[in-house]
């Protein structure tokens, strides 16, 4: 059997240069790591190359041509099986500007389904508490929501944040510990193959949707506003990036088209898992902070024009940050 050199090398040539331009985008962002798809891709063009050099061993060959690809194929094994120690130094500056809104926008897909199931119940709690009004005491699980807005408002107004004087740092901490419980439960979920992510989400919006209906619909829009948007702004994508964690680990235990072991894939993906419910955590803190200090002060404290002018701008910048910082570097890993 004779190797037809020309025909292989016009055939095998751009599988070659393609592998040769992953080595060097690893090379040149050395904090880069692959996504799933893209260490099978890698992997499937490592073999090719291997292959390909031990039929140009077998045969004769340029020698040009045999050096070049066994550089290629020792930089792709050396890529394979190096352990990067300096890969290991964390930099908070890297993780925050960089790794955790680049690993947001790599899964966006699964974003914009926890996205659609949230508004999805919102509509439904918004229909629900306008067709039978009765049902709110079961629809909504906190008791000082249970009663009229009227009530609420008057109450809220006549206390003016006096009880939470001295113990909005208490309270703050409790808000962070049960949302984070509540998103790293979101997350666990995805192990019913995001079955039971995708229900909490929903349950959230029919509770949001609710509220907001029976504001609205009572006239207190204004007030709705400034006591939710302040931390809602920050609170709500929060939980919705922690469903997005659920589904992230619900379609790697799918494994659909996929060859690699389930311990393969769960390796590769537990990194992205911990970016993303750690940066669902931070926000989670902030997002305590500010509705311990701000959200629940209303109009004879802090007018509502301005709670709500607070909020947009959060929202604005938690859109802008998750959208476009770090873009640049991580351009690479989008999918």
């Amino acid at each position: 059997m004779i190797l037809d050199l020309e025909k292989f090398i016009r055939v095998e040539e751009p599988f070659w240069l393609e592998l040769e331009g992953l080595l060097k985008s690893l090379e040149n962002n050395r904090a880069r790591r692959l996504d799933l798809k893209e260490v099978q891709r890698f992997h499937y063009l490592y073999q090719r190359a291997t292959a390909g050099l031990g039929k140009l061993m077998t045969f004769s060959a340029e020698q040009d041509i045999r050096i070049y690809l066994e550089t290629l194929v020792a930089k792709a094994y050396a890529e394979i099986h190096e352990v990067r120690r300096q890969r290991l130094a964390f930099s908070v500056k890297n993780w925050l500007l960089d790794s955790f809104p680049n690993t947001f926008r790599r899964y966006i897909k699964a974003f914009w389904v926890v996205f659609a199931m949230t508004c999805l119940g919102i509509v439904f709690g918004s229909l629900l508490l306008f067709i039978a009004p009765d049902t709110k005491d079961v629809l909504l699980p906190f008791s000082h929501l249970h009663i009229t807005p009227e009530e609420r408002i008057a109450q809220e107004i006549e206390d003016g944040g006096e009880s939470l004087q001295g113990h909005q740092s208490v309270f703050s901490a409790q808000l962070m510990t049960h949302n984070i419980k509540v998103s790293v439960f979101s997350m666990g979920l995805g192990v019913t193959y995001g079955i039971g992510t995708l229900i909490l989400l929903f349950y959230n919006g029919v509770i949001l949707g609710a509220v907001c209906f029976d504001y609205i619909a009572a006239g207190y829009t204004a007030f709705l506003t400034g006591w939710l948007l302040p931390h809602g702004s920050v609170e709500i994508p929060a939980f919705m990036i922690s469903g997005q964690a659920g589904l992230v680990l619900a379609f790697t235990l799918l494994g659909r088209n996929s060859r690699m072991k389930l311990a393969d894939r769960l390796r590769l993906v537990v990194p992205d898992l911990v970016t993303l419910i750690g940066g669902v955590a931070i926000l989670l803190v902030w997002a305590g902070i500010i509705e311990s200090f701000l959200s629940q002060y209303h109009e004879t404290v802090i007018p509502y024009w301005l709670k709500i002018c607070f909020g947009s701008l959060q929202l604005a910048g938690v859109v802008f940050y998750l959208s476009a910082m770090g873009r640049k570097a991580g351009k690479a890993d989008e999918i």
